[in-house]
C-alpha cells in the first residue's frame, strides 16, 4: 500500500435497514456477499448459509474456522427445526485424564491446546443441513470460500484489530500451527494487507469433492486425529468417525404476543428465554427507552436467568432439571418477585439440585429462513491448527468443569456448556425474524436487550441493533460509551457496579437481524423482509 491511511479515525454512524425478498447478513461483506451469490444461482436460503459459514471460516478466522461447533434454527417453509452441531469429548476425557496431566486443582479443562478440544462439528452442520434441505450442489456452495482462500483477501478493520490482539498472546501464538497460519512475515496482518489461506483451500476442496466424508471419515480426520498424537492430544479418527450432529425441537417461550425459540441445552439461549419470561411480569413499555428504570428491570431478570442457567444447563442427559422446568411460568413469576426496582442485587440459582463467534442469518423469497452461528469459542479458539490443511480447532472443551457436583462434568463422548445460540422469532406459529447477537455471554444480553427495544418499544430491527448496549459481567456492570451519562449515573444509584470494560475481543457483542414484513401472514416473495447488521462489526446484509 503506498498511502497509509490512519483506520482508526471516523466518525459516529447509523446504518439503514437493508429490504430485499433475498437477504443474507452476517459480519463480513465477503461472506454475506457469497450467500447472495447462491441465491441469485436459484438456490435458497440454506444454501446461501452455508456458503456464507464456509466464507466467514476464510475471512473472519479470529472467531470461527473449520474446526468449529455449530448451532442452526431453521424454518423450512413449514416447520421450525433445530440443529446441534457442537463436539463431543474425546473418549479418554475423563476427570481423571485432567487431573493427571494438569494437577488434581484444575477447574476446568485448560484455555488453550489439544486438551481444550472437543470434536468440530461446523462441517457437519453444512452436511446435515445441505442433505435436509439444500437445492444447489454441495461442491457449488463451498467454491466462493475456495477461490478467496486462494486468492486472498485485504484484511477489514474490526477483524484485523481482534487478530493482532489475539496473535499477541503468548498461550495463542504458541500454540502448534498457529503462527504458520495465522503470523505471516511473524505478525497478524495489517488493515488492507493481502491474506491467503491456501492450508485452508485444500481442505475445503476435500469436503467439497467427498459431500464432507473426508473432514470426518478421510484424509482431515486422519491429519487431525495425527496431529493430535504428535502434540499429546486425545482426539483420534474414531473419535472424529463417531461424530453426528443431532436434530432437536426448540425450546419456546412466548413474550408480548411472540415467541423466542432457542437451541435446547447444552448451550445458554434458555437464559435469555428465562429472563424474558421474568420480565414478562412487568411494564416495561411504560418506562422511558434507554432510562435506568427499564435497563435496571432488564439487568436483574439477566442476573437471575445466569444464576440458574449457570448452575444447571449441561447436556440433557446429564441435567438434573428440565428445561420445562426452567422455564415453568409460575416459577419465573416466583423469580419476578425477588426483583426490587430501586436496587441492584445478587442472586443465586433458584432451583436447587434435585463465550469468538460468527452469526449469520439468511431468507428466500420462497419463505426459508436460517439462523446459523459457528464458532471457535475464544478469539482463534485452542489456538491448534492443523499444517498443511489449515483446521483451526475450537476450544470448547474449556466450558466443562471438573466438579463432580455439577451437572456439566467432563465426561467421554459429552457435550460441553455452550455459549454460542441462533435465535428465532415466531407469532402465532408463523415466523417473524431469525437473528442472533454473538460475543459469549453477551449473547442470551443481546437477545433480550434487541427484544425488548423491538417488541416494548417498536424500535425496528437496525435501530435495535444500533443502540448502546450494558453487559453484565458475574458481579459487574459494563456500559457502552454510547449509553446517555444520565442512565448510567442512575444505575450506579440503584446499586450496579458499572465499570470499563476490560475484554477488547468479546465487547458487547454484534447482531444480524432479517424480520419478515408480513409477520408470516402472507408472501414473501410480495413482501419481502427488513434485515440489519450490527455496525460493531465488518459486516452488512445485502438482497435483491
Amino acid at each position: 500500500m503506498s498511502h497509509r491511511f490512519d483506520w482508526q479515525t471516523g466518525y459516529a454512524s447509523r446504518r439503514t435497514p437493508v429490504f430485499a425478498r433475498n437477504v443474507v447478513s452476517t459480519s463480513h461483506p465477503l461472506a454475506a456477499q457469497a450467500g447472495l451469490r447462491m441465491l441469485q444461482q436459484g438456490g435458497n436460503a440454506v444454501d446461501a448459509a452455508i456458503a456464507t459459514a464456509a466464507m466467514m471460516t476464510i475471512v473472519e478466522p479470529c472467531s470461527n474456522g473449520l474446526g468449529s461447533d455449530a448451532f442452526c434454527i431453521l424454518w423450512d417453509g413449514q416447520q421450525l427445526l433445530g440443529l446441534n452441531a457442537s463436539g463431543c469429548a474425546p473418549a479418554a476425557w475423563t476427570p481423571q485424564y485432567f487431573a493427571q496431566r494438569h494437577g488434581a486443582d484444575a477447574r476446568t479443562p485448560p484455555k488453550r491446546g489439544w486438551d481444550s478440544v472437543t470434536v468440530p462439528g461446523a462441517v457437519s452442520a453444512w452436511m446435515a443441513l445441505h442433505a435436509r434441505c439444500g437445492r444447489l450442489p454441495f461442491a457449488d456452495l463451498l467454491a466462493p470460500a475456495i477461490a478467496t482462500a486462494e486468492r486472498g483477501y485485504a484484511v477489514p478493520v474490526i477483524v484485523q484489530q481482534k487478530w493482532a490482539n489475539a496473535a499477541a498472546l503468548p498461550e495463542l501464538s504458541t500454540q502448534p500451527g498457529f503462527a504458520q497460519a495465522f503470523m505471516p512475515h511473524g505478525r497478524a496482518p495489517a488493515v488492507g494487507e493481502r491474506f491467503a489461506f491456501p492450508d485452508a483451500a485444500r481442505t475445503l476442496r476435500l469436503i467439497a469433492q467427498t459431500g464432507g466424508e473426508a473432514f470426518y471419515r478421510g484424509e482431515v480426520a486422519e491429519a487431525i486425529a495425527a496431529h493430535a498424537r504428535a502434540h499429546g492430544g486425545a482426539m483420534t479418527a474414531a473419535d472424529l468417525a463417531a461424530y453426528q450432529p443431532e436434530w432437536v425441537q426448540p425450546l419456546a417461550q412466548g413474550y408480548r404476543g411472540h415467541t423466542l425459540h432457542e437451541i435446547p441445552p447444552n448451550g445458554q439461549g434458555i437464559a435469555a428465554q428465562i429472563a424474558l419470561g421474568i420480565l414478562q411480569q412487568f411494564d416495561i413499555a411504560s418506562l422511558p427507552l434507554d432510562g435506568p428504570a427499564s435497563q435496571h428491570l432488564q439487568i436483574e431478570a439477566m442476573k437471575l436467568a445466569f444464576a440458574d442457567v449457570y448452575r444447571h444447563v449441561a447436556e440433557p442427559r446429564s441435567m438434573r432439571l428440565t428445561p420445562a422446568q426452567m422455564l415453568d411460568p409460575a416459577y419465573l413469576a416466583q423469580r419476578a418477585r425477588l426483583i426490587d426496582p430501586q436496587r441492584a442485587q445478587d442472586f443465586g440459582p433458584g432451583h436447587l439440585p434435585q463465550g469468538g463467534t460468527i452469526y449469520l442469518t439468511a431468507a428466500d423469497a420462497q419463505g426459508m429462513m436460517v439462523s446459523f452461528i459457528q464458532s471457535n469459542y475464544m478469539g482463534f479458539g485452542s489456538g491448534v491448527v492443523v499444517p498443511g490443511y489449515g483446521v483451526s480447532l475450537q476450544n470448547r472443551g474449556h466450558g466443562f468443569t471438573l466438579d463432580a457436583t455439577r451437572d456439566n462434568l467432563v465426561g467421554p463422548g459429552k457435550r460441553p456448556f455452550h455459549t454460542i445460540i441462533p435465535a428465532f422469532l415466531t407469532k402465532d406459529g408463523a415466523p417473524v425474524m431469525s437473528f442472533g447477537v454473538m460475543g459469549g455471554d453477551m449473547q442470551p444480553q443481546g437477545h433480550l436487550q434487541t427484544l425488548v427495544r423491538m417488541l416494548d418499544y417498536r424500535q425496528n430491527p437496525q435501530a435495535a441493533c444500533d443502540a448502546p448496549r450494558w453487559r453484565w459481567n458475574g458481579g459487574t456492570l459494563n456500559a457502552e460509551a454510547g449509553m446517555p451519562a444520565a442512565t448510567v449515573e442512575g444505575l450506579r444509584d440503584l446499586g450496579h457496579r458499572v465499570e470499563a470494560f476490560a475484554d477488547s475481543y468479546q465487547d458487547y457483542g454484534a447482531g444480524q437481524f432479517i424480520w419478515r414484513l408480513d409477520e408470516g401472514q402472507g408472501d414473501p416473495a410480495v413482501t419481502g423482509y427488513a434485515a440489519a447488521s450490527d455496525p460493531r462489526r465488518d459486516g452488512q446484509a445485502a438482497g435483491f
